[in-house]
């Protein structure tokens, strides 16, 4: 493997989703460059590693060959050597020459025993990678919203040449390597006789046509690698654990292929007060003996400030209070949850003489 992600986030491959979670987070934190003693360099390949390492499918490609693959073939353009029937190299077979970066398996064996399918081969523009962040939200936060800055160390559209790969200026000319046809044929011999291999032009990626000067920024990719700022609003009532997308805010697409998504995992942190359940706040009020026997006017904190409420006489330990309307706000419609008050006696565990007296009395008047 060229970067072991395991080591870069500091976790066993065994880990599960929340310990790598956690780490990256940890590692994050650590490291980020607007921090002081921050590395930029360290913070962009933790990002890197916890992109893949997140992400099931990702993982899952990266524990098996030690890289991931996009939907077009494998990352990296890998070659294949000939094989043959028992695994070993088959004589008069050449796969050498095969761009398994341009297409996947299906597209190798249609054209070894099919041939081309007709007609002129689209070229393939990679969409955009899907972006994973975590963000930490207050219990506060979540009751009534919050926005967030991210970095994000991405692939971006070159701001020179406007993702076309093209000096500025430079004119458009038929592909000398296809001429113009946007795919290129081999004809290749084995044992079974000779068959054609067609794939699409690596020059001008399918398009027929290049630029008489190639970017100087991004050497004709169309595409560099950036960090880039983004405001992420997070909506009043969101859930701990919930999962916002931005559309199109992942990495830039290949000469303009759609962009990826971008995904917020949104986290809350505990209050030392308040709970939450569905909609609604509960806390709790701790009132005395005489307060619940008589009634009387207690002050409540709740999530917009403190307010009056009343206690009944009679009051038992452990009734719950409504407080109307002062919960969490419903994400779908209009309105809030309620806050729920649940009242604790305290029943003193020492008695002075008086008190003594006081409740002996009270005793024989039951």
């Amino acid at each position: 493997m060229a970067k072991n992600y395991y080591d870069i986030l500091g976790v066993s491959k065994g880990a599960n989703d929340d310990e790598i979670k956690k780490a990256y987070r940890k590692m994050a934190h650590k490291h980020h460059p607007d921090k002081s003693g921050g590395d930029e360099a360290k913070f962009k390949e933790i990002n890197e590693a916890y992109q893949v390492l997140s992400d099931k499918s990702k993982r899952q490609q990266y524990d098996q060959f030690g890289q991931t693959f996009d939907q077009s073939g494998f990352q990296g353009g890998q070659g294949f050597g000939g094989f043959s029937a028992q695994g070993g190299p088959a004589s008069g077979w050449d796969f050498s020459n095969f761009d398994v970066g341009d297409f996947g398996f299906e597209d190798i064996f249609s054209n070894i025993f099919g041939g081309s399918r007709g007609g002129r081969r689209r070229s393939r523009k990679r969409a955009g990678r899907d972006i994973q962040v975590d963000a930490e939200i207050s219990f506060e936060e979540m009751v009534k919203g919050a926005r967030r800055t991210v970095n994000i160390y991405k692939n971006v559209v070159c701001g020179r040449c406007r993702g076309t790969g093209g000096e500025p200026g430079a004119g458009k000319e038929t592909c000398p390597t296809c001429h113009g046809s946007g795919q290129i044929r081999k004809t290749m011999q084995s044992f079974l006789g000779s068959f054609s291999q067609v794939s699409t032009c690596p020059t001008c990626q399918g398009a027929g046509e290049t630029y008489s000067e190639k970017c100087q920024k991004c050497g004709g990719n169309g595409l560099v690698k950036e960090e880039e700022t983004i405001e992420i609003e997070i909506p009043a009532g969101i859930q701990d654990g919930q999962t916002l997308s931005m559309e199109g805010q992942g990495e830039a697409g290949e000469k303009g292929a759609p962009g990826g998504n971008l995904y917020i995992n949104v986290h809350i942190l505990p209050h030392p007060k308040f709970k939450r359940e569905k909609n609604n706040i509960i806390s709790s009020e701790h009132i005395t003996f005489s307060q619940a026997t008589l009634g009387d006017k207690i002050t409540v904190e709740t999530i917009d400030g403190q307010l009056k409420m009343k206690i009944p006489a009679g009051t038992q330990s452990g009734e719950v209070f409504k407080i109307k309307g002062e919960g969490v706000p419903f994400l779908e419609k209009r309105g809030r949850g309620d806050h729920l008050v649940k009242i604790i006696v305290k029943i003193p565990k020492h008695l002075n003489r008086e008190q003594k007296e006081l409740v002996e009395r009270l005793k024989e008047v039951e």
